[in-house]
C-alpha cells in the first residue's frame, strides 16, 4: 500500500523549508523591534473558546473545524486560528497584571486548521504569522500595527500592496447598522442564499462576508455602516484615517468588508496584493481591533489589537512577484577522504572544524574523489581539504579554496589548533 499525506495538507522539503525559515526569521526581528515577543498555544482548544471568540455563525465555527470529543468526553477542536488561543492563554495566565507591561504584546507562528476545499493557497492544514497587542484603545496602536505589517512585506520585497480598511463602531454602532441591515435584508429575502437568510436574524453582518454570487449582488447596495457610527466610533476612526494620512501611508476605505471573524469592533484591515494570478487568494494579511473579546472569555475589559499572515499564500506571492530569497547559507569546509583508513581522521577534522564555529560535512559513503569534489562543488563549499592515505601518513593535509583556486598543504594539526586563522586566510 503507498501512503499518501492527508488531503489539503503539504510536506515542506528541505529546499522549501529554508524559505519558511527566511520569512519566520523576518518578522522575529522586525517584531522585536516593535516590542513584541513570541507566545506558544496548543495546536487545539476546547471548543467552547474557538466557538466564543469566533462566533457561531461564522463559516469557520459552522463549517470550518475540525473538532471532536476525546476519550474524556471533552469537546475539543484543532485551533482554525490565531487569535482566540491567545486570548484564552492571556486571561488564564493573568498577563494583565501589574508585573506585565501594557500594551502586552506577542507575536505567534505556527499552523491552523480548517476544513474547507483545499485550493492554491488555501490548504485544510495553513501556516499563520500573527501578533495581539493588550491594553491599548489608542488609534496609535491600531495604526503602528498596520505599518508594522505593511513594513513587513516590503522587507520581504513585495512591492504590489493594498491596504483597505474599514470599522465595525462599538456596539452603539453595530445596534443601529444591525436594524438597517435587516431592513435592507428581509427586502431581498427571497433572493438570498440559504445561509445569509439563516444569518439575516442572526447574524445579518455575515451576509456582507457572503462568497455567493447572488448574495454579493445584492450587497453591492446594502446600507454603509460609516453612516451608523455613534460619535466615539466617528472619532476613533478618524483618528485612524488622520495618522494613516500623517505618515503617508495609502489606503481605500472599503464600508462593506467586515471580515469572517465575529469579535471585531472600530478598525479592521485587509493588506493585498494584486497579481492577477492569485485571483480570489489576494489578501494575504488581515485583523483588526477587538476591544471585547477577552471579558469575553473571563477576563477583564481589555482592548486589544491584531493581525494574521498566512505563510503558503505569501510564498505564492513572492514566486509570482519573482522575489529571490537569499540563498542558504553555504558550506564552509567538505572534507574529502579516500581510503578506508582515513575514515577515523575525516570524522575529527570535520568534527573539529565544526567545533570552531563553522559548517563542514565529509563523505561517508566511500566513493572515489572526483565523486566528492562534485558533492562539494553543489554544495558551495568555501574550502576543500582533502585527505588520502598519503596525507595521512605524513600527518598532512591538502587545503583548497574553491573562489580563488590558492591550494595549501598543512599539518594536520593546524586544522585542529589553528582552523578559524586558516579559514581567514584562504576563503
Amino acid at each position: 500500500m503507498s501512503y499518501q499525506r492527508p488531503k489539503g495538507t503539504n510536506d515542506i522539503l528541505p529546499g522549501e523549508s529554508e524559505k519558511w525559515q527566511f520569512i519566520e526569521d523576518t518578522a522575529r526581528i522586525l517584531f522585536n523591534d516593535y516590542q513584541y515577543q513570541e507566545i506558544r498555544t496548543p495546536s487545539f482548544e476546547h471548543y467552547e473558546v474557538i466557538s466564543r471568540s469566533v462566533g457561531g455563525t461564522t463559516d469557520i465555527v459552522s463549517k470550518e473545524m475540525y473538532d471532536f470529543y476525546d476519550k474524556g468526553g471533552r469537546h475539543i477542536t484543532l485551533r482554525p486560528e490565531g487569535t482566540a488561543p491567545i486570548v484564552r492563554a492571556y486571561v488564564e495566565h493573568k498577563l494583565y497584571g501589574p508585573e506585565y507591561d501594557t500594551p502586552y504584546k506577542v507575536f505567534y507562528m505556527g499552523p491552523m486548521f480548517r476544513y474547507e476545499r483545499p485550493q492554491k493557497g488555501r490548504l485544510r492544514q495553513f501556516h499563520q504569522i500573527g501578533v495581539e497587542a493588550f491594553g491599548s484603545d489608542n488609534p496609535a496602536t491600531d495604526v503602528e500595527t498596520m505599518v508594522m505589517a505593511l513594513e513587513y512585506f516590503k522587507q520581504l520585497g513585495i512591492r504590489q500592496l493594498r491596504l483597505a480598511i474599514n470599522t465595525l463602531g462599538d456596539e452603539e454602532t453595530r445596534k443601529n447598522y444591525r436594524k438597517a441591515l435587516v431592513s435592507y435584508f428581509s427586502a431581498h429575502e427571497g433572493q438570498l442564499s440559504e445561509d445569509s437568510r439563516r444569518r439575516l436574524h442572526e447574524n445579518p453582518l455575515r451576509i456582507l462576508d457572503s462568497k455567493d454570487t447572488a448574495d454579493q449582488k445584492i450587497v453591492v447596495d446594502a446600507p454603509s455602516i460609516l453612516d451608523y457610527l455613534s460619535k466615539e466610533a466617528q472619532e476613533h476612526f478618524t483618528q485612524v484615517t488622520t495618522m494613516l494620512d500623517a505618515l503617508e501611508v495609502s489606503y481605500e476605505i472599503e464600508p462593506t468588508m467586515v471580515r469572517g471573524l465575529d469579535y471585531y469592533t472600530h478598525t479592521i484591515f485587509e493588506i493585498m496584493n494584486d497579481n492577477p494570478q492569485l485571483g480570489a487568494q489576494s489578501t494575504i494579511c488581515a485583523g483588526g481591533r477587538y476591544d471585547q473579546l477577552v471579558e469575553e472569555l473571563g477576563g477583564p475589559a481589555t482592548p486589544g489589537f491584531g493581525f494574521a499572515i498566512g505563510i503558503e499564500r505569501l510564498l505564492l506571492i513572492l514566486e509570482n512577484e519573482n522575489v529571490a530569497l537569499p540563498a542558504a547559507h553555504r558550506l564552509d569546509a567538505y572534507v574529502v577522504n579516500i581510503g578506508s583508513a582515513t575514515n577515523v581522521e575525516a570524522l575529527k577534522v570535520t568534527q573539529a572544524i565544526r567545533h570552531a564555529g563553522f559548517s563542514a560535512n565529509r563523505d561517508v559513503m566511500g566513493r572515489k574523489a572526483k565523486a566528492q569534489f562534485k558533492s562539494a562543488d553543489k554544495e558551495g563549499a568555501k574550502l576543500v581539504l582533502t585527505l588520502g592515505d598519503e596525507e595521512l601518513s605524513a600527518g598532512m593535509i591538502n587545503v583548497k579554496s574553491m573562489e580563488t583556486g590558492e591550494e595549501k598543504r598543512l599539518e594536520l594539526s593546524s586544522i585542529y589548533n589553528n582552523f578559524t586563522q586558516i579559514f581567514d586566510e584562504m576563503s
